[in-house]
């Protein structure tokens, strides 16, 4: 049996294999009412979340439970603190299943809601190119987009893995200051 380590090495080699290109958001553009299926089977209106909170973030990662998507969501486990005083609701959003999502959030506590896209329904509205890869399926590419007012205030289309929550920090300074 190959370990888990060379399958995702194989995958990233292979990443170029078939990809869907789609336009992705910009800052000033209106931020996607779009909604999703939780972790937990729940349906989540992402405007209802962009009218509650000072910020939203949205960050797409490709597989849970893989070393970098699993850098990512606890980057922004160990900075939640921080990130909700600063009025930030964060939600992660990849195509696996919602079993595999809740499993992810469980094993790593991460402490946000994750949705569920297979249907590439959130993936869609907000432009995120989406990629085929051997052994691994088709996963959508790690970005992060901040809402505040309804609108896209900061897009990142190549997002750290382990420095996702000092991003997100430095753009809100930059904003208040």
């Amino acid at each position: 049996m190959r370990s888990p380590r060379l399958i995702l090495a194989l995958a990233a080699m292979l990443s170029c294999y078939s990809s869907a290109r789609a336009n992705p958001l910009k800052v000033g553009d209106p931020a996607p009412a779009v909604s999703g299926i939780t972790e937990t089977g729940t349906t989540l209106n992402l405007a209802d979340v962009y009218q509650r909170q000072t910020y939203t973030l949205v960050y797409f990662y490709p597989k849970a439970d893989t070393p970098g998507c699993t850098q990512q969501g606890c980057s922004l486990r160990d900075a939640y603190e921080q990130l909700t005083q600063k009025g930030v609701a964060v939600i992660g959003v990849s195509l696996d299943p919602a079993a595999v999502q809740k499993t992810f959030k469980e094993k790593f506590h991460l402490p946000f809601t994750l949705i569920a896209d297979p249907d590439k329904m959130v993936v869609t509205a907000f432009g995120v190119p989406t990629r085929k890869v051997p052994i691994l399926g088709e996963l959508a590419s790690r970005q992060a987009y901040l809402v505040k007012d309804g609108r896209i205030v900061w897009c990142d289309y190549s997002a750290k893995t382990d420095q996702q929550a000092a991003d997100v920090l430095k753009v809100i300074a930059a904003q208040s200051g």
